[in-house]
């Protein structure tokens, strides 16, 4: 019993301190019978709605296909690292940052274990984490914080891809250029997938179901239809996906909306949290997103400005820097210390210098086209 809380508290180490802040911002605050108000309700019905139909698709195995249709052969480790990196970097505008990385990380370590690249991998799922971060942040469903930032202030699609797309060009041609630093030795890649894996029934439904997700992100489709529609679809055709849904971030995010909503009402943070917002929205997101993740930070910091521009860029760039920064970054991690051979210290030294190296000019294009 012990081993299995020490494990809990370890696994899912931002639910237990989201829900720790929540429970003593409603002591501090006491009033109790706000805090469900505080809760952004829409918000945890398009999650779990996106989460199941994006979890259904990854089951599908199609992705995976798609994978083995652009690797397997005798090909370049410059183009292998290429489309291992950019697989990641596309497929999180769609089926989000986490999902692209639990796809396409275990296919980039059987990918270049088969070829004998093995000295690759740690630089190359470094890359991958900055690629599913630098993707997901260029659409409203490509991580969490964009789907909450985008719903709580309304924001049009147009709106949206305006204000990340100069970031996702930029970080296209860096992702580009980092590949281009690998040699061009060929070997011949082998990826092994069971042609029972690949359910195209059941890529099918998720689809569909992904399709009505995103209809009601952009407010054409009522949440409230969505989640019946869903759970319904589920249950009557692939109930395995129940199973495959991540609670615990749904979990995290009402306790942020019960801490920020606790927060938001007291008037010391008002005047703290409510300064660094007006003085330096986008500098303040993104330190923030370094400490306490960007997703948390998003949450926090969008009950004290209107100036959702800054505070988009700002917790989308701040899921670069340290590997709490991004859960998409731990669960790299993760995947890589799991690995044969893994040597964790040089995987962190490569994180750091490729994350330190992209952040910069993320925050130049920032100073040029905002600040100068």
């Amino acid at each position: 019993m012990l081993d299995r809380i020490i494990k809990f508290l370890r696994d899912e180490a931002v639910l237990c301190i989201a829900f720790i802040c929540a429970l003593v911002s409603i002591v501090m605050t006491g009033d109790y019978a706000s805090t469900p108000s505080y809760i952004d309700w829409r918000v945890i019905a398009l999650l779990f709605c996106l989460m199941a139909s994006v979890a259904g698709l990854s089951e599908s195995g199609v992705m995976a296909r798609i994978a083995q249709g652009l690797i397997a052969g005798e090909k370049s480790r410059r183009s292998v690292c290429l489309a291992l990196i950019l697989l990641p970097f596309f497929a999180s505008m769609l089926v989000t940052n986490d999902v692209a990385l639990l796809t396409f990380v275990p296919i980039a370590v059987l990918a270049l274990q088969t070829a004998g690249w093995r000295d690759s991998l740690a630089r190359v799922i470094v890359l991958q984490a900055i690629a599913a971060n630098l993707g997901g942040m260029v659409t409203p469903v490509g991580n969490p914080q964009n789907l909450f930032i985008f719903t709580a202030y309304g924001l049009t699609a147009q709106d949206f891809f305006f204000a990340l797309a100069p970031f996702g060009a930029l970080s296209f041609v860096l992702l580009v250029a980092a590949c281009l630093t690998f040699d061009g030795n060929r070997s011949q890649v082998t990826l092994k997938l069971d042609a029972k894996a690949i359910n195209f029934r059941r890529f099918a439904l998720h689809a569909a179901l992904f399709v009505l997700s995103v209809l009601s992100v952009l407010h054409i489709l009522p949440h409230e239809v969505l989640i019946i529609v869903i759970a319904a679809a589920l249950f009557i055709f692939d109930r395995r996906i129940f199973a495959k849904i991540d609670y615990a971030l749904l979990a995290t995010f009402a306790c942020f909306f019960i801490f920020s909503g606790n927060m938001a009402h007291m008037p010391s943070m008002q005047e703290m949290l409510g300064g660094l917002m007006r003085g330096h929205p986008m500098i303040t997101s993104l330190v923030t997103s370094q400490i306490i993740s960007n997703v948390p930070a998003s949450v926090l910091l969008a009950g004290f400005t209107a100036n959702w521009h800054s505070l988009l860029i700002g917790v989308d760039l701040g899921g670069l820097g340290t590997p709490i920064a991004s859960l998409a970054s731990l669960i790299a991690l993760k995947l890589y210390a799991h690995t044969e051979g893994a040597r964790i210290i040089s995987f962190m030294k490569d994180f750091a210098i490729s994350n330190i190296v992209a952040l910069a000019f993320m925050v130049t294009l920032y100073a040029v086209l905002f600040v100068l």
